[in-house]
């Protein structure tokens, strides 16, 4: 049966759009998993604090895999002919229609999360779909086939989390619990509303990992361990 790479974006956006069933579902399909198509990728969830930003960059520079972070958005970015700093203020946030209506009406470069989400869904999966990446974030392992990509949560104690963004934000104690309460609030609020699950669940996962005891590079190593076992030596 002949399948093309815009299908799968077709019916990973209907499923978004439609709300009543998220894309890792639909990527249990056959189809979604042929090795014809996809290569091995890296989705990477993290609670803020957690040190998921410099394990990812680890594991992408000893793989010699793509790093996408904030290059998400500079994609979208290129794609949509929107700026940078617009997106930003959108980037793993979750609205209302109410939001938009009103953004809308008072801002002309207000960027609707139907149009956001739409065009993060295209770029994550043209990206799972060339494979050879590492993904932060932005509920990528929802929107990705799971048996083709090794999927991670970075995670750790709150307290430990916050006392890590004092010591390398230079921030008061309160100011930074305030925003490490914020992102992770918002994260899980966004995963919530476009995917309808919990972040926080280990059944969306090959692995977890808590990284109290750990340092960047030792952490990156249990990863590399993980894609091994998945996939094989590489």
């Amino acid at each position: 049966m002949s399948f093309s790479y815009e299908e799968l974006i077709s019916r990973v956006m209907t499923s978004l759009r439609l709300r009543e069933k998220n894309a890792a579902q639909d990527s249990t399909d056959p189809q979604f998993t042929d090795q014809r198509f996809f290569h091995p990728f890296i989705t990477i969830a993290r609670d803020p604090g957690s040190g998921g930003k410099p394990i990812g960059q680890e594991v992408a520079k000893r793989l010699g895999f793509a790093f996408y972070d904030h290059e998400l958005i500079e994609e979208i970015s290129r794609s949509t002919k929107l700026r940078n700093t617009v997106l930003d203020q959108i980037d793993e946030k979750s609205r209302t229609g109410l939001q938009d209506l009103i953004q809308g009406l008072i801002n002309p470069n207000y960027v609707s999360d139907i149009t956001y989400v739409t065009q993060l869904c295209k770029v994550i999966l043209s990206l799972a779909y060339k494979g050879n990446v590492v993904i932060l974030g932005r509920g990528a392992n929802f929107m990705t086939p799971s048996a083709q990509g090794l999927h991670v949560r970075i995670t750790a104690p709150y307290a430990v989390r916050v006392q890590r963004t004092v010591d390398f934000e230079g921030l008061s104690l309160i100011k930074a619990r305030e925003i490490v309460q914020k992102i992770e609030s918002d994260r899980r609020d966004f995963v919530k509303q476009y995917f309808g699950k919990d972040i926080r669940k280990s059944e969306y996962y090959d692995l977890i990992l808590n990284t109290t005891f750990y340092m960047p590079k030792e952490a990156a190593d249990v990863v590399l361990r993980a894609f091994e076992k998945k996939f094989g030596k590489r």
